[in-house]
């Protein structure tokens, strides 16, 4: 088998590699997996056109994980929301597994509640009574996918059920049998068969594929309906190429394929399920099992969130309604009795969220310059997406801490002021929150910033009741006056400094009124002062009033 060498071996000699102690964890009572071999591979030249089928298994595998199983209530929200999101295919239950799941598919058939283009599904392990009872429990739906299953890896047959190669096969034949005969006892229910080798992962490949094509040998010439394998990552135990390189060859030489649907049902237990299900629809898998947000056994289920939100970052249509990607989780969140990670993909509270001063200042560059060049094309830095296109706005794309920096205090009294600081006053601004937010520690909310903003550079000029009386004395026109102004302002203060400049112009929502920015230079020290009201005027008398009581401050030793 190849190895890659990491960057540590080739660069030994140059290192110390004694720094990097060894032996400190157990790895001799661990064998890696034994590669399927497939030199001639061709998914790593293919690329996703299409969404798979995707069947979401939340209400089964899913609420199987939960310390506290949904009850039937709380089931038909999730039935409700999935039918709603647009799932053709839903598992339903294991109804022989419990009361609660035969009663709830029970109630989905006699309410009527499944549409006609939804296809339910259920599970039953090969046990005759078992397989028999299941399909009774189905009586009075349109359709649904019948998965009859065996465990099949080679550590299950030698230390739980004592079984070799031959009786496996046998026992799976016995489940295909009866499912076939069962499969048209109920008029007005076309059943679909599908078989799982549990623990497929665990399975010798060529062992695995012999089980499916045995069972699609005898399913084929007697069935009528379209045929259904299913490989389920029980356990993932490997990494998401070796598994694609595991369905490949599976889709490679599986029986009757023309009429087969392949799917797939991968876990997370290495955190690769989602690479794992993108490779194996790559290499011919046509269909996808998994929960919304990975709820699932051990470490969970793979993400159908995750999956279909990959799909539609990359303009493919992913056949599923996530618009509102919050009202999605809010339902999951209720029914599961879990909360979903703020860090989780696509749907977590701070995935859209920057800090970093860096990220922030390149958003909101990207947001101004897609905003003026009216470009449909999503293009902006660290945003994927467009948040609104999932229900989100963009207020929540920056927030402020110590890592924050300019840029992303303009853009939040840009977006939520309408506000647009000029480049100097953003400096002078961020360098003042940096000193806020290490005082005070944590996070520096819109308002606690506007709060901030209007003490250090509005509030002053309130004070300066002759600076808006000079305004209507003052020669020239626009800037020049304003100027004048500010000069006049400094003399009267008995301050040596000089109007660096002053400018207006109109705030958007919500202030909708002339914002004045007035910059005085005093002793090498720029003092910064903005008026807000109308008309220019009164505004920029208000900015050069708040600049100059900001220096005579500063003149008395208490600028703040």
């Amino acid at each position: 088998m190849n190895t890659i060498a990491t960057g540590a071996d080739r660069a030994q000699g140059t290192i110390d590699r004694g720094i990097q102690r060894a032996g400190t964890m157990p790895v001799d009572k661990y064998l890696p997996y034994e590669a399927v071999g497939l030199p001639d591979r061709t998914w790593p030249g293919r690329r996703a056109e299409r969404a798979p089928l995707w069947c979401s298994v939340d209400l089964r595998d899913g609420n199987q994980a939960l310390t506290d199983p949904m009850d039937i209530d709380r089931k038909l929200r999730m039935f409700e929301l999935l039918v709603a999101m647009g799932f053709k295919e839903i598992e339903v239950g294991y109804p022989t597994a419990s009361r609660d799941d035969h009663d709830f598919l029970r109630r989905l058939i006699e309410t009527d509640a499944i549409p006609e283009d939804v296809v339910i599904q259920v599970m039953t392990p090969i046990r005759g009574d078992f397989i028999e009872r299941t399909v009774k429990a189905l009586e009075g739906a349109r359709r649904a996918v019948l998965q009859v299953f065996n465990p099949t890896s080679e550590i299950q047959r030698r230390v739980v059920f004592r079984t070799d190669r031959r009786q496996t096969l046998g026992l799976a034949m016995d489940g295909a049998e009866q499912a076939l005969k069962l499969q048209e006892s109920i008029p007005g229910t076309e059943i679909f068969l599908q078989y799982a080798p549990e623990s497929y992962t665990h399975t010798e490949p060529d062992f695995a594929l012999e089980i499916c094509n045995s069972v699609l040998d005898f399913w084929a010439p007697r069935a009528q309906h379209t045929l259904r394998v299913n490989l389920p990552a029980t356990v993932e135990v490997f990494p998401p190429q070796e598994f694609a390189d595991r369905i490949e060859y599976t889709h490679r030489n599986l029986a009757h394929r023309e009429r087969t649907i392949l799917g797939v049902h991968p876990h997370n237990d290495r955190g690769s399920g989602v690479a794992a299900a993108e490779l194996a629809v790559l290499a011919g898998a046509d269909r996808v099992e998994g929960t919304l947000f990975g709820n699932g056994e051990r470490t969970g289920n793979v993400c159908l969130v995750t999956l279909a939100m990959n799909l539609f970052s990359q303009g493919i249509d992913p056949m599923l309604d996530l618009s509102d990607i919050d009202g999605v989780r809010r339902v999951v969140e209720s029914c599961n009795q879990m909360p979903v990670g703020a860090r989780h993909p696509w749907a977590g509270d701070f995935v859209y969220t920057s800090f970093a001063g860096t990220h922030q200042d390149a958003i909101a560059k990207g947001l101004v310059a897609r905003e003026q060049s009216g470009q449909k094309i999503w293009d902006v830095p660290y945003l994927p997406i467009d948040p609104r296109d999932i229900g989100r706005d963009y207020q929540a794309l920056i927030r402020i801490n110590t890592q924050s920096g300019k840029g992303g205090i303009a853009h939040l009294l840009r977006t939520e002021y309408g506000i647009e600081l000029p480049r100097r006053l953003q400096i002078d601004f961020a360098a003042v929150m940096q000193q806020v937010c290490e005082e005070l520690g944590g996070e520096i909310t819109g308002a606690q910033l506007w709060s901030h903003f209007e003490e250090r550079y509005i509030r002053p000029g309130r004070e300066a009741a002759h600076s808006r009386e000079a305004a209507v004395t003052v020669p020239g026109t626009g800037s020049e006056r304003w100027a004048e102004l500010g000069r006049r302002a400094l003399a009267a203060a008995g301050l040596d400094g000089f109007v660096q400049g002053v400018s207006v112009e109109r705030a958007g929502e919500p202030l909708e009124a002339v914002t004045a920015f007035c910059e005085l230079v005093v002793d090498s020290h720029s003092f910064w002062g903005v008026g807000i009201a109308d008309p220019e005027d009164q505004a920029a008398a208000l900015a050069v009033g708040s600049a100059t009581r900001r220096a005579l401050t500063a003149a008395e030793g208490d600028d703040r």
